[in-house]
């Protein structure tokens, strides 16, 4: 299956599940199709670029931008919400999010043109396979806290 095609299933559907290259099945869903009753409150935002931020979190500070604009390792974040942010996973008043530049990935999140939620899948079956390592899966990624501030607590080294 293709990128298009996969998009056009979420855009229908409003979520799809994609077997990775590990075999891991994870489920992708837009945030207007996120339900706090059957979605997992400890989802991970997926952005393409930098920019994509604002959707889930307060302003950040220049120093904030610039450890997520030049990391080299996979890395999720974790920040305060923004407060017009109403459907999706947060966690006390606090979001996940992860700017995924792996090539496969990046593509992919870009084609749909805006933020989706990524959840690990309880279920087996999938929409969509690919050999493509899904870069949150890799044993380096690193976790941290960001505030709008610009106060950085390493979570996960």
């Amino acid at each position: 299956m293709e990128i298009k095609d996969a998009v056009k299933i979420l855009k229908e559907k409003g979520r799809i599940k994609v077997k990775d290259g590990h075999g891991t099945i994870l489920e992708l869903v837009a945030p207007q199709s996120w339900d706090a009753t059957k979605d997992d409150q400890d989802g991970i935002f997926l952005f393409f670029e930098v920019f994509q931020i604002r959707h889930v979190a307060e302003q950040f500070s220049e120093v904030s931008l610039d450890i997520i604009e030049y990391a080299t390792k996979p890395t999720i974040y974790r920040t305060p919400v923004n407060r017009i942010l109403k459907n999706g996973p947060i966690f006390e008043g606090k979001v996940k999010f992860a700017v995924i530049r792996k090539d496969f990935w990046n593509r992919f999140l870009f084609a749909f043109s805006q933020p989706l939620i990524l959840q690990f899948s309880k279920s087996k079956d999938w929409d969509m396979a690919t050999e493509e390592f899904f870069p949150l899966l890799s044993a380096g990624t690193k976790e941290m806290f960001l505030s709008p501030d610009g106060d950085v607590k390493i979570i996960r080294a």
